[in-house]
């Protein structure tokens, strides 16, 4: 059986973050070694030092935690390899489902058109450069992300851009999402064509699925919304996930206005949240019981 690891409390380094107890108390239940990440020490550039107590040759390890950069997830499977607890999703594919350049390609007749382009925290791109990137995606409205997170809270400000050809416009929101994300920017810059979706109040009514080996195990409301959607057949769906190649996935569903439905975001299922109301216990026996294989890699 694989172990679990995920993050320790930080006021107490000896138990399971509240947030994911519930997970690790299923995995124990089960039979499960348990694994507990420092995710402070890990975001430090830490890696060893953040997997110091992880226990040694236990074979191969889910991780269900804190959203990981892809840098710091390379340092830990790194450090988790040396001392005989390597993480069954392998650094490439978790980059793949987690960051959009890598999810996009296989994903692109999906989701909404999009560009990007590499970019570090703090750094605002020149006019120009923004303004050919939106010159690919052509007049209309679109929002600015970076490569894992918009800024939705603060729609009007540093998310929604109007029209991509009107460059002043598209500057200051870019600015302003840079400098909301601070530190955490992800990656670089995305814009992407703005689509309309029906809503839960002022957000789309996503709907999540979670895949593990291209097969959908769990389907519920986006963590951020109250309500989903009716489930629309998944089997457009199914083929890329299985294309991407990734282990473990999620995929946010919305219903556009037109009545199509649309891939809004991927992700690496081991960094995405559970709904609230959902009991981790599926998911867990489900991971603890999969094939213990690596995963092929994303294909590209």
């Amino acid at each position: 059986m694989p172990i679990l690891l995920s993050c320790m409390d930080p006021l107490n380094q000896r138990r399971t973050d509240p947030h994911f107890a519930a997970e690790t108390a299923a995995a124990r239940a089960l039979g499960a070694d348990i694994g507990l990440i420092d995710h402070d020490l890990l975001l430090a550039g830490e890696a060893t030092a953040a997997a110091r107590t992880v226990p040694r040759d236990r074979g191969p390890a889910w991780y269900r935690g804190w959203m990981i950069p892809s840098t710091a997830y390379a340092a830990l499977a790194a450090a988790l390899a040396a001392c005989g607890t390597p993480l069954i999703v392998d650094p490439a594919s978790y980059r793949a489902a987690h960051e959009l350049p890598g999810w996009y390609p296989t994903f692109a007749p999906l989701t909404p058109a999009s560009r990007w382009q590499a970019n570090s925290p703090g750094r605002i791109p020149e006019t120009a450069t923004l303004s050919a990137l939106a010159a690919a995606l052509g007049a209309g409205p679109g929002i600015v992300k970076d490569y894992v997170k918009s800024a939705k809270h603060a729609w009007e400000t540093a998310c929604y851009i109007p029209d991509l050809a009107d460059t002043a416009r598209l500057h200051q929101v870019v600015a302003a999402f840079i400098a909301e994300q601070g530190s955490y920017l992800a990656g670089g810059i995305v814009l992407r064509a703005f689509e309309a979706f029906t809503a839960d109040g002022r957000r789309a009514a996503e709907t999540r699925v979670w895949w593990l080996d291209g097969t959908p195990l769990l389907i519920g409301a986006h963590p951020d919304t109250s309500t989903q959607n009716p489930v629309p057949a998944l089997d457009s769906v199914a083929d890329r996930v299985k294309q991407l190649g990734a282990r473990f996935v999620t995929t946010d569903l919305a219903l556009r206005n037109d009545g199509v439905w649309r891939v809004i975001e991927v992700g690496d299922g081991q960094v995405s949240d559970l709904p609230t109301d959902i009991e981790p216990d599926l998911v867990v026996n489900a991971l603890l019981s999969a094939p213990h294989r690596s995963a092929s890699g994303p294909n590209r």
